[in-house]
């Protein structure tokens, strides 16, 4: 059998457990990284070359600095307070939607959700409104935020990392041009319509040993370490966004803000260690593995070539964006987004590559596609997280996720031909 089919033959078996879930998702990515080596399509050194990837160093130290925000008490104080001025349940849809957009844009989308999940129970106990209307709005913000910046979601740094093999990148704002307007047109859509479409149930009782019936008590935390907290995660950010200017790669800035926070003991070393999510670095691995096979043997340019053929000699690029994001955004809500964009990223390459459009253009356009988990309950872990505490049903997400599927889908279809033309 020819590397080429047994790497098709391994895409079809990631599809599908991605889909089931019936093994964890890293452990599927690395049953098909170790497959492809055991079966001679790839070496070792390149089936796992993941694990010393920028990217992925990347990804560890920004669990740290994350970590820290979070556990000092420091995302909570700040969510807290500002949730205080929203008077009326609208109000506080959009002011939940405003701070879980940003902040997840520049912390882990899915650890920003679960930091905010026991404030917004909090909130709807003491305001009277409903846990089933304020989760939804506040997973869906998170998923959103998460294009509003380079390390705002996994499946943009699989997207940066592609890019880099053919030496491109995208910059540390540069998702932002696309999903910026899509989280405002998003809080907008839920301020003056969408919240029509949440459901309303009576709050049950949550389990005593549920984790977000856990009151976490930070008032032992010293003031220090909760504003060390935020000067190194506002430094690192920094640092990230004047890469250029400063020299200094993004990784090693997040490795800078990381070992200040550990030194400094702001976050104790087993805090920090515990902080690293290795269910996201092995999924991370794992896909690059199986893009490195799909790139190499050339499976990527024979699915790149069946799909544009079903669109003719000459694909109209408009055309085969809406395919693209019409294909990620289906598949996303079906599997973890993270995987759905680790699947696509290296067969949009190759479509790229085939018609000789802008592989930024693609990749762009596959990413945002790729975010739109906004219609089931598990096409994000942040959205399985609220399904039971917010007492709902399989069709709550599809009557309020659906439209704003289709919201944001509008959206990239009139922004990304001008922001990222697939012919510049």
């Amino acid at each position: 059998m020819s590397p080429e089919m047994i790497t098709l033959l391994f895409l079809i078996f990631a599809i599908v457990m991605f889909a089931l879930e019936k093994i964890p998702l890293p452990i599927t990515a690395m049953i098909v990284a170790v497959g492809l080596i055991l079966t001679g399509v790839l070496d070792p050194s390149e089936a796992f070359s993941g694990f010393v990837n920028n990217n992925v160093l990347l990804f560890i130290a920004m669990f740290i600095v994350g970590a820290a925000f979070f556990e000092t008490g420091m995302a909570q104080k700040f969510g807290s307070i500002i949730t205080r001025f929203a008077k009326t349940e609208r109000m506080l849809i959009a002011v939940i939607m405003v701070i879980t957009g940003l902040m997840s844009g520049l912390l882990s989308n899915t650890g920003t959700a679960a930091v905010f999940i026991p404030v917004i129970i909090g909130i709807a106990a003491k305001s009277g409104f409903a846990r089933s209307r304020l989760l939804l709005p506040l997973i869906f913000a998170a998923a959103m935020g998460g294009n509003l910046s380079l390390i705002g979601a996994p499946g943009n740094m699989i997207a940066q990392s592609a890019l880099q093999d053919i030496e491109l990148s995208f910059g540390f704002f540069e998702y932002a041009k696309v999903g910026l307007p899509i989280l405002i047109i998003g809080i907008l859509y839920f301020c003056f319509f969408g919240y029509r479409l949440l459901p309303n149930r009576k709050d049950e009782a949550l389990d005593d040993n549920s984790v977000f019936n856990q009151r976490v008590d930070y008032s032992n935390v010293p003031k220090w370490k909760q504003y060390m907290s935020l000067i190194v995660l506002i430094l690192t950010v920094l640092a990230m966004i004047l890469e250029d200017v400063i020299g200094i790669p993004l990784h090693v800035s997040a490795w800078v803000g990381a070992l200040i926070l550990v030194a400094t003991r702001v976050i104790t070393e087993k805090a920090a260690m515990k902080s690293i999510d290795m269910s996201t670095i092995l999924l991370f691995v794992g896909s690059l593995a199986l893009a490195t096979a799909i790139d190499s043997t050339g499976a990527g340019a024979t699915i790149a070539h069946s799909l544009i053929g079903l669109l003719g000699d000459t694909p109209s690029p408009y055309l085969l964006l809406f395919l693209i994001l019409a294909i990620s955004a289906v598949m996303t809500n079906f599997m973890s987004n993270t995987a759905t964009t680790a699947l696509l990223v290296p067969i949009s390459l190759s479509i790229a590559s085939s018609i000789g459009a802008d592989p930024r253009a693609v990749l762009m356009a596959t990413v945002i596609g790729g975010s739109l988990a906004f219609a089931t309950p598990i096409g994000m872990p942040a959205n399985t997280m609220v399904y039971g505490i917010g007492g709902y049903k399989f069709i709550d997400y599809v009557k309020a996720g659906a439209p704003l599927v289709l919201v944001s889908v509008i959206v990239s279809m009139v922004l990304l031909p001008i922001l990222f033309p697939f012919y510049p």
